[in-house]
């Protein structure tokens, strides 16, 4: 009984009562996230299909190879397009809505949460509805063309438009979130500065340049850097909306992933792993810099 309550003792005190509170969080980390990750480095090395069927020890020929994979570079390409068009686009129009809707009224309140709503919806029932709505034959978009006398376009069969129409659905589908983010950062800017500004006879422009961007960079770098890594790691839109096509221009490296180690013989998922693990370094990568950047700007705006 003694050694019962000393466990007990042991366990209530804060700093240890804390780790019991995360304890379920850590261990689903780990399992779903530090065992995959250390299982695909591993895999990375080695001659295996789907089947999880060894046949030798590669080392790193893998990666040598995806030197000289096209199909490689081209998902590559398009990724970085993707990111390079979307995170911006997101990121701008968030931003502008944000200081729109920003006070607390009524009807600015039901914006924020029409605006809101389509990013807890999954991107696979996002893009069944937008690939009915601009279907050239069915689609009300492609309809509405017509009826203004314009050529029904085929968005997600045209090389050229299929990855801007890929874009424009993911914006429309996730910049809720980063506007409601944005909102809170907005709403804990003191009132006082935008008097005070309005008293030196500052406008509008010069107060959002020089009151608002600056007192929303902590904001702003955490929108920036999660969108961008969630546009590097593109997958459900494409998958659901142009599998990777037409003629690859919308095959991203998630979505060449996925091809080589599960839709493509001989299924090789050593080298999908090397290609995962590539493209993990390249995330890893830039989001350190990016936060780099971030916090050396935050520091010198506090200075």
């Amino acid at each position: 009984m003694a050694s019962n309550k000393q466990v007990i003792q042991k366990l209530n005190r804060p700093q240890r009562a804390a780790y019991l509170f995360i304890a379920p969080a850590l261990i689903l980390l780990f399992v779903f996230t530090i065992v995959p990750l250390l299982s695909t480095l591993v895999i990375s090395v080695l001659n295996m299909d789907v089947f999880l069927k060894v046949s030798g020890f590669a080392g790193f020929e893998h990666f040598k190879r995806i030197w000289e994979d096209d199909r490689f570079w081209n998902a590559l390409r398009n990724t970085f397009y993707f990111a390079a068009v979307e995170v911006p686009i997101q990121v701008i129009l968030a931003l502008l809505v944000a200081v729109f809707v920003s006070k607390n009224t009524a009807f600015r309140k039901f914006l924020r949460s029409a605006f809101f709503l389509p990013s807890i919806c999954s991107f696979t029932a996002i893009g069944i509805v937008w690939s009915f709505l601009l279907d050239p034959q069915t689609g009300m978009y492609p309809y509405y063309l017509s009826v203004l006398g314009l050529p029904r376009l085929e968005f997600l069969r045209d090389p050229v438009l299929a990855m801007p129409s890929v874009i424009v659905m993911t914006v429309w589908k996730s910049f809720g979130y980063t506007m409601v983010i944005l909102v809170a950062g907005l709403q804990s800017i003191p009132q006082s500065y935008y008097e005070a500004a309005e008293l030196d006879g500052a406008g509008k422009a010069r107060q959002f340049f020089s009151i608002t961007v600056p007192n929303l960079i902590p904001s702003l770098s955490f929108c920036i850097i999660t969108t961008t890594i969630a546009a590097l790691q593109v997958f459900d839109q494409i998958f659901v909306t142009t599998q990777g096509g037409p003629l690859f221009k919308t095959e991203t490296l998630v979505a060449y992933i996925y091809n080589v180690g599960f839709k493509m013989a001989p299924y090789d998922l050593g080298y999908a792993s090397a290609i995962s693990v590539t493209l993990f370094t390249m995330i890893m990568v830039i989001a350190l810099v990016m936060n780099q950047y971030f916090m050396k700007k935050e520091t010198s705006d506090a200075q």
